[in-house]
């Protein structure tokens, strides 16, 4: 059975979200969550978790951001508040949580969350026997590598179908320090600038970069969009499906997830055929932000291209 969570960014977007037929939502808030499209409180996280709840549906807190010691000290509340709340699932990379879900006997399944860590059968395993109930794949494997981790997943492993693919992280604020140098009164904590970087002499790249209180991000130069291979993906297994809206905001994501859900339900009934494939990737494409590349990432190449 096909799994597709979705990001969320507002209470209503959930409620929207829940109604197109995602079957969990992921979210988040300021101190412990990495990368989510907004920084939700935590009024809003219960308020989410219970409308999944009514709905039958589920949701996964990320608890995923790079953790430091001041932040350990303080993670048994946020933990505590989400046990009180009856989240479903967190999300964690760092071991320093998972130890702690251990050795205090925290009822708080969680997702093995690394990045880009996770790239082979063989880690995802490792975690699963630390208690990982599912990975989240790297975003850069290739289709080959796919089929290889076949059948030697012990745990579900989730990919990106939609959305963009971070590929560097620095806990320095770099676009703060850049706007320091050149002396303007700009600030680097605005997302919505939608600042772009570009390799020097290569005009035709344009990686997304933002800041927030974790540090940099910059992401890669296309977002993912995998409509046209997602058969292909739930034939090798890989029926965990994510859709990240961190550059996709309100009614757009809502409707492209609608059309993710619709290829669920043609692919599990045996109707998803390949024009309809490429009429719902025409869709998401006139819904996906302008200006925004979309490709199928890594998924194409040669796993021995990979460096």
């Amino acid at each position: 059975m096909i799994t597709i969570t979705s990001t969320v960014e507002s209470v209503e977007q959930a409620k929207a979200l829940l109604d197109a037929g995602t079957d969990r939502l992921y979210i988040g808030e300021a101190a412990y969550g990495l990368r989510v499209p907004t920084a939700l409180t935590y009024d809003e996280l219960r308020k989410i978790t219970e409308l999944a709840h009514q709905a039958n549906k589920t949701v996964t807190v990320a608890v995923n951001a790079l953790m430091h010691t001041e932040m350990m000290s303080k993670i048994k509340p946020f933990l505590d508040f989400l046990v009180e709340i009856k989240a479903d699932r967190i999300a964690v990379g760092d071991a320093g949580v998972i130890f702690v879900l251990q050795r205090d006997k925290y009822k708080l399944p969680f997702i093995y969350d690394a990045s880009t860590m996770v790239a082979s059968s063989r880690q995802a395993n490792f975690w699963a026997e630390q208690g990982a109930v599912e990975a989240v794949l790297a975003r850069e494997i290739p289709k080959e590598e796919l089929s290889d981790m076949k059948g030697s997943l012990r745990i579900p492993g989730e990919v990106l179908v939609y959305g963009a693919t971070v590929i560097h992280h620095s806990k320095r604020p770099l676009v703060q320090n850049y706007y320091n140098f050149i002396k303007t009164e700009e600030t680097g904590k605005n997302r919505e600038r939608n600042l772009f970087v570009s390799e020097p002499k290569k005009e035709d790249t344009h990686y997304s970069i933002f800041e927030d209180n974790h540090g940099t991000h910059v992401f890669a130069n296309d977002d993912i969009n995998m409509m046209t291979e997602l058969k292909q993906l739930t034939e090798m297994g890989f029926d965990h499906w994510k859709l990240d809206g961190i550059f996709t905001r309100g009614e757009n994501f809502v409707q492209i997830v609608k059309l993710f859900v619709e290829a669920k339900i043609l692919i599990e009934t045996g109707q998803f055929t390949e024009l309809k494939a490429f009429q719902l990737e025409e869709k998401v494409r006139k819904l996906h932000p302008s200006g925004r590349t979309m490709s199928h990432g890594f998924y194409d190449l040669d796993k021995n291209a990979i460096k």
